[in-house]
């Protein structure tokens, strides 16, 4: 059975609609969790997928989080040896980072439901699925350079590099695709703080996400099945 293994920042952001599709597909799911689990003891290149997910935390801030360069660390071997990775927001910056890119504050927050804008590669990619104005979820204050060799695939207004691929086998998503609706009350209760703090509405993100997350579901689980199936199990050591 192939294996995946999702390092977890934050119990309630987890794989999501992913998940069920992983184990569909074959794969035994395991979760690491940042700060309970030794993420230096995981071997960068023995999972065949590592999904990395998101958390409330600066990829900049490892002097305060030191687990944060253990992520790093195994990010940096396992996209040198061209192993399936996917990076989620927190994930997406942390591969930025492990590829020598820049990741920074943004100085405000992009949180809520709104289209990505797909570059012309990003049209040629799995991500043409979430064309025709499709709401994705955003929630993040920081964002990152696209690292060298990387090839960008959308942006929006606020942000420019939204997500970026390296190869066949290593996907960045800054926004939330893996979302569902029936997970994100745990959201809004968790990100309290910062919901309040941008000045945001709960009900209204409850609204947008009963109204966007059924649509971005059918076309996100179009996009991972695509990547899943085009990437190439050989290890590269």
């Amino acid at each position: 059975m192939k294996t995946a293994t999702a390092i977890r920042h934050v119990h309630f952001e987890d794989l999501g609609i992913l998940e069920p599709m992983l184990v569909q597909a074959g794969y035994d799911v395991r979760y690491a969790d940042v700060c309970v689990d030794d993420i230096s003891a995981i071997d960068p290149i023995g999972s065949d997928l590592i999904v990395v997910l998101g958390g409330p935390i600066g990829v900049y801030e490892d002097d305060l989080y030191p687990t944060l360069k253990d992520e790093i660390e195994l990010l940096e071997k396992r996209l040198a040896a061209r192993r399936p990775t996917i990076g989620i927001c927190l994930g997406a910056q942390l591969m930025a980072r492990a590829l020598g890119a820049r990741v920074y504050p943004t100085g405000a927050k992009e949180i809520g439901w709104a289209p990505v804008t797909l570059s012309a590669e990003g049209r040629d990619s799995p991500l043409r699925h979430l064309e025709d104005d499709t709401a994705v979820l955003h929630w993040h204050g920081d964002t990152f350079d696209l690292p060298q060799g990387a090839t960008l695939l959308a942006s929006t207004s606020f942000c420019r590099n939204q997500a970026f691929s390296l190869g066949a086998n290593a996907l960045a998503l800054q926004f939330h695709a893996e979302a569902s609706a029936a997970r994100l009350e745990q959201w809004f209760i968790g990100h309290a703080c910062e919901i309040s703090a941008a000045k945001l509405s709960v009900t209204r993100l409850r609204e947008d996400t009963r109204r966007h997350a059924p649509h971005l579901q059918k076309r996100a689980e179009k996009l991972f099945a695509e990547w899943l199936g085009a990437i190439s199990e050989a290890p590269t050591r």
